[in-house]
């Protein structure tokens, strides 16, 4: 293997696992870091071993976990029947959190729609309810990334090993 080729390996895997921590980590597009490493290890490899059906499964699973950062706070909220007002809030939240870091990512999203609901409703007790259901939504979305950065690695691997 030409020293070429090592370089890009050790680039795929870095990409890799810049990917998995952007699954954390709100400043780092964790999925597409995974699927920017996967297309470059499928490149590398003249997308023999992981050809068209493998990089069209990393993409779904990549839109997927892009789709959870945006609804997971939505989501959460509206299952407790939260307000017009408290989705709001919590869309609101969730794009100004993205500037605060991963503080901000948790807690804006839980304000924003808590602070809705009680606009919405004057009840301290559902505007707690709803925020609370936010931040479950986005707990349980950064559990599903992180779950979705492991498939996505684990099915490249797979379709180099086999």
């Amino acid at each position: 293997m030409p020293g070429h080729d090592v370089a890009l390996w050790i680039l795929t895997a870095l990409l890799m696992a810049a990917g998995l921590a952007g699954a954390v980590l709100p400043v780092l597009p964790g999925a597409a870091l995974v699927l920017a490493g996967a297309v470059l290890g499928a490149w590398i490899d003249g997308f023999e071993r992981v050809g068209g059906w493998t990089l069209g499964v990393l993409v779904a699973l990549a839109i997927l976990s892009w789709v959870l950062d945006y609804v997971a706070a939505l989501l959460g909220a509206k299952k407790v029947g939260a307000s017009r007002l408290a989705l709001i809030g919590a869309a609101v939240g969730t794009v100004a959190g993205l500037m605060f870091g991963i503080v901000g990512v948790f807690v804006l999203p839980f304000i924003g729609a808590a602070l809705g609901e009680y606009i919405a409703r004057r009840d301290h007790q559902a505007a707690a309810r709803v925020g609370l259901a936010t931040g479950l939504g986005l707990l349980l979305a950064l559990v599903a990334k992180v779950v979705i950065a492991f498939m996505m690695i684990g099915l490249f691997v797979a379709a180099l090993i086999f």
